[in-house]
């Protein structure tokens, strides 16, 4: 084995040599690629197969199929040719002229004519080269060219006697040389790991990933597009903050030397964000990066892009309101339909979502009431009973969000508003009127994840402040994502907050569900990974 690797090394470096050598002729004899700063392109693959389909639908309009009933094989072989040429003549006397630029991924070469198929942003499209018609020394220039080469191609479209709808090279201009190899077609790029450190090679050999960023820029334009429709304002906040909130996480560390103050990451945008609403900007939202300093998983990564908004004068149940329409939005413009599979599983958003208490679902699905549990101590020996894992430092409402973990997320699959949390797990959130031991707050599930969380915000500074002393203490308990008081914030409260309702979510998750991709890391262009060596 160790033999046959060397032998595969020595085979590549031989090749790679080879293509170096290439690049030398082309430099000693003028014609480096690297020199050429443009190339004026008119049309991309797919819309050189569709404007020649429509020129084609116009010209040969009421030309009826050729009949070779009652012919001999011989005879209905020349009648199929001589309708091609008579198409043929019809197409060429109105051309279609194009100019295109691609990486080429295929090509064979057969004397003094030749095909290269040619793959851009939006598809790919077969090329016809003819010495005759490029010239002699182009011609032998472009036979000695490689597979990954980039080359802008001038020409005319035709149909050949297969079908399939082509360009007839004019002329073939070498734009970027390859210097390395790609993976064999066939196969791709099927290592998922190499797939996420060299994106660039999974975007050129998997069409179906290239598809997937396509869409995710799409979601991005269209949360955009949703939001500017009902009179949101974008805004960005700080990245380097003193003081990250807004989540539950550890935040990344640096250290600002100009000023010489530490500084972290933020984890949020939720505090700046209210900050604005304080200002009088009714409506806001942001899409950015955060940072959490946690662990990876599939739908976990360190850095993460996050959308949240804020509107004055409304609470949750607007919210809900919100986020349920831009779903649905969001799946009818990225999936054609409110309805859309995701590993197998019908999701529909067309539906209206199910609303239910956090208390209701628990009792639903882990058979237990905690609007009956009178104590910690109850709830205590009722997670040991269930084999819920607790620590010392939590109280009632964490043991009952641990049951729901547990019990619940799981057999959310439709869209389901979670809705009233307990107080001890949402320290930014308005208390309910009817029951102070809840709040006005409400996640999203789907597929079993959380995909939203949103709130009646808490505008009270005086209960505010009493709630980040209890997350102090929560972090001297050994709570290491607990939040920590915010001053500023504090005081921006004290000024005057309306009433307003905010949402956050993970566009990465939403973009994994709209794409039926498995993983984050794969909606993610350049995740997180451990460095090699």
């Amino acid at each position: 084995m160790a033999e046959q690797n060397q032998n595969q090394n020595q085979d590549i470096n031989q090749l790679l040599k080879v293509r170096r050598e290439k690049l030398a002729s082309l430099q000693e004899n003028g014609k480096d690629p690297f020199k050429i700063t443009k190339y004026d392109v008119t049309h991309h693959t797919v819309d050189v197969k569709a404007l020649y389909e429509e020129h084609e639908k116009e010209l040969l309009a009421g030309r009826t199929p050729v009949n070779t009933d009652g012919m001999d094989e011989e005879a209905a072989k020349q009648a199929v040719n001589d309708d091609y040429n008579e198409r043929r003549a019809i197409m060429d006397a109105k051309p279609i002229e194009v100019s295109i630029a691609g990486r080429m991924m295929f090509k064979r070469v057969m004397g003094k004519a030749s095909f290269c198929n040619i793959q851009d942003l939006k598809g790919n499209i077969q090329v016809y080269v003819a010495r005759d018609v490029i010239g002699e020394e182009p011609y032998a220039d472009f036979k000695k060219s490689d597979i990954g080469d980039i080359y802008g191609v001038k020409g005319w479209a035709f149909r050949t006697k297969t079908g399939e709808i082509s360009i007839h090279a004019d002329e073939m201009l070498l734009l970027s040389k390859s210097l390395q190899i790609l993976p064999e077609k066939f196969h791709g790029l099927t290592d998922t790991d190499m797939r996420y450190r060299q994106r660039y090679v999974d975007l050129i050999m998997n069409a179906d990933s290239k598809e997937t960023f396509i869409k995710r820029s799409k979601i991005i334009k269209e949360i955009r597009n949703f939001l500017d429709g009902r009179d949101f304002m974008e805004v960005e906040t700080p990245i380097l903050v003193s003081n990250p909130g807004g989540a539950a996480a550890r935040p990344f560390e640096s250290h600002y030397n100009a000023l010489d103050e530490d500084v972290k990451l933020r984890i949020s945008l939720e505090l700046y964000l209210k900050r604005l609403i304080v200002g009088g900007l009714e409506r806001v939202y942001e899409i950015g990066r955060v940072f959490r300093n946690e662990g990876v998983d599939t739908r976990h990564n360190p850095e993460f892009t996050l959308m949240e908004l804020y509107q004055a004068y409304t609470d949750y149940y607007g919210m809900m309101e919100l986020t349920e329409s831009m779903f649905r939005y969001l799946a009818e413009k990225v999936c054609g339909s409110t309805k859309f599979t995701y590993q197998g599983i019908e999701i529909d958003f067309g539906k209206p979502f199910e609303r239910i208490t956090m208390t209701d679902c628990v009792k639903k699905y882990a058979g237990v009431d905690f609007d009956q549990v009178a104590s910690l101590e109850e709830a205590r020996a009722l997670a040991k009973e269930h084999h819920v894992e607790f620590e010392e430092r939590h109280s009632k409402g964490d043991i009952l969000n641990l049951f729901f973990e547990e019990y619940c997320e799981k057999e959310l699959v439709q869209p389901t508003f979670v809705m009233d949390h307990p107080l001890s797990i949402s320290p930014l959130t308005k208390k309910r009127p009817d029951d102070p031991e809840k709040v006005e707050r409400f996640e999203l599930f789907v597929n079993g994840w959380e995909m939203c969380n949103a709130y009646s915000e808490l505008n009270d500074p005086i209960d505010q402040r009493s709630r980040f002393e209890a997350q102090e203490a929560a972090f001297a308990a050994g709570d290491e994502e607990a939040e920590h008081t915010d001053e500023d914030f504090l005081n921006a409260l004290s000024i005057g907050m309306p009433p307003t309702g905010g949402i956050g979510y993970g566009i990465d998750r939403l973009v994994m569900l709209l794409t039926d991709s498995p993983a984050i890391r794969d909606v993610l262009l350049f995740p997180t990974l451990k460095s090699l060596g």
